[in-house]
């Protein structure tokens, strides 16, 4: 362990960067609570989605880098905002008139709709639960009605109140004059209705830790801040919870900096110290634009596991968090074969060289033995010209490539299998676009015929590929790249492909020649 340690302490790979954050803040004394804790947030009015498995994994990446590096005791929690009031009402639920009727209580006390558990809250805090626990991440769910409502944020709310005008004075420039003239950062719970409300503060009793505003019903009320009586604007709230729980590490997207900078400031006016923090990049579509649940546009984590490993999302969120990333059908496939080679590699690599490995973090320091045989890119070909729509289809091919091969000692590859053959489906066959070939061209996939006739049926992807090779030299392609472009285009009805010598070996050399002929006869 302490080569690795001494290794850790000298990688580049970003966690490890990252952890060195939390190695130098600790460096004189650990911490009092005597653990190093980190955060993630998640707002329960919605369901998990592609942002929450980000933020979660990337988080638990840089934990298990700072154990590596260190010995003290790690915790992970995943806070959720459920004392926030309902604003409105999702789209995607049933009995929306009885959610209507609840706008703006805490999520906490809005009825669940589904009818599964004591409140709208909970329901999405079970979501929640399930979604990380789907993925295998270690955390400690904690909800911010528990803490509010338990007097554990009690110190630090009575701070937020003793130092009201300190606070006021981080805010109020960041507000516009409307809203400068009603802003608290505390925002009461009403005795008459039980929502939130954004009123004004009328008076501040700083020894009896009370507020004075007008409810609802018009009556001037007097609340303690402690107790789950308030809840706090979400920037002072995010500060707030900083100081409260004592957060050593929290990322957040590149558009909460400004959100963060008033938190840290909201932190220290409270006597703690901020965070270690990191921003990471948004997500945009196939043609650049931010992705947006509203717009419905780029890709959902939901289409992503419908058609790729959850292994190659870890690599999708690993890689290049701080540069802005397109997410779309069409990154998948990169995704799941960078992911094969990186697991592939990572077993025969140098100490130093693994802990630089995307499969190294992606699997807490013990990446599996995956055998796969076969590209993603490949089964997608492969499902293509053989129109597999089962993965029975897909394994007749597959055991004469690689025949020690099976679903059963080959569980991974077979997972891949299907998603190919979905992926196929789905994304590819409606896309497909075949082209008559050329004069020039049918005279050189006549020839290759010919040649195929000459290669032996057990021959080897290289032995093929050699030959596809000299057919387009023979025939005139100076820049080879025409001649397989034009394979891709007549044979599989698409402008990119796999190396023709692999593809051919799996698909075979018999039904590699039925395929050419077809094409040259329509």
């Amino acid at each position: 362990m302490t080569g690795e340690r001494d290794l850790a302490l000298q990688a580049k790979a970003w966690p490890f960067e990252e952890a060195r954050k939390l190695v130098a803040r600790f460096a004189k004394a650990p911490p009092a609570k005597g653990y190093v804790l980190f955060e993630t947030g998640y707002g329960p009015s919605g369901l998990p989605h592609l942002g929450t498995f980000g933020e979660v994994a990337r988080t638990s990446m840089v934990r298990h880098a700072f154990q590596t590096m260190s010995d003290l005791s790690t915790k992970l929690f995943c806070f959720s905002d459920d004392m926030d009031g309902l604003r409105k009402v999702p789209d995607n639920i049933p009995n929306k008139e009885m959610v209507a009727a609840n706008l703006g209580k805490p999520l906490t006390q809005v009825p669940d709709p589904f009818g599964t558990h004591d409140s709208f809250g909970a329901h999405n805090n079970a979501r929640l639960r399930a979604f990380l626990d789907s993925f295998g991440f270690e955390y400690e769910f904690q909800s911010s009605t528990d803490w509010y409502k338990s007097g554990r944020f009690d110190e630090a709310l009575l701070g937020i109140l003793r130092h009201y005008d300190e606070v006021m004075a981080v805010m109020l420039p960041t507000l516009g004059a409307e809203r400068q003239a009603t802003y608290s950062p505390f925002l009461p719970v009403s005795p008459s209705t039980g929502r939130v409300l954004q009123v004004p503060m009328l008076e501040r009793n700083t020894d009896a830790g009370t507020i004075v505003f007008e409810d609802e019903d018009g009556k001037k009320v007097e609340l303690p801040v402690t107790g789950g009586h308030v809840k706090l604007q979400w920037k002072p709230d995010w500060g707030m919870r900083w100081f409260g729980l004592g957060v050593d590490y929290e990322m957040y997207g590149k558009d909460l900096i400004p959100s963060a900078d008033l938190a840290g400031k909201i932190c220290k006016i409270l006597g703690g110290t901020p965070p270690e923090g990191f921003n990471y990049e948004l997500f945009l579509d196939d043609k650049g634009q931010k992705i947006s649940k509203s717009k419905g546009n780029g890709l959902t984590m939901e289409e992503w596991l419908a058609y790729a490993p959850q292994e190659s999302l870890a690599l999708y969120m690993f890689q290049k968090p701080k540069s802005a990333k397109r997410l779309y059908f069409d990154v998948i496939p990169r995704a799941v074969d960078e992911y094969l080679t990186f697991v592939d590699r990572v077993h025969g690599e140098e100490p130093a060289k693994k802990l630089e490995n995307p499969a190294w973090h992606i699997h807490n320091g013990k990446p599996p033995a995956v055998r796969s045989d076969v590209s993603f890119n490949l089964l997608l070909n492969l499902a293509g010209a053989a129109n597999a729509e089962t993965k029975d289809a897909m394994w007749g091919f597959i055991r004469r490539y690689a025949p020690d091969a099976t679903p059963e000692n080959s569980p991974f590859l077979d997972s891949m299998v299907g998603y190919a053959v979905r992926y196929y489906q789905d994304q590819v066959k409606p896309t497909k676009q075949f082209r008559a070939p050329t004069d020039a061209e049918r005279a050189a996939l006549q020839d290759l015929l010919v040649k195929l006739d000459s290669v032996p049926a057990d021959a080897r992807a290289d032995t093929i590929q050699n030959e596809v090779f000299e057919v387009g030299k023979a025939h005139g392609f100076t820049e080879l790249r025409a001649w397989f472009q034009a394979l891709y285009e007549v044979l599989l009805g698409q402008t990119t492909g796999p190396r023709m010598g692999s593809f051919i070996q799996l698909y075979g050399i018999e039904e590699t020649k039925a395929l050419i002929r077809e094409k040259l006869a329509a």
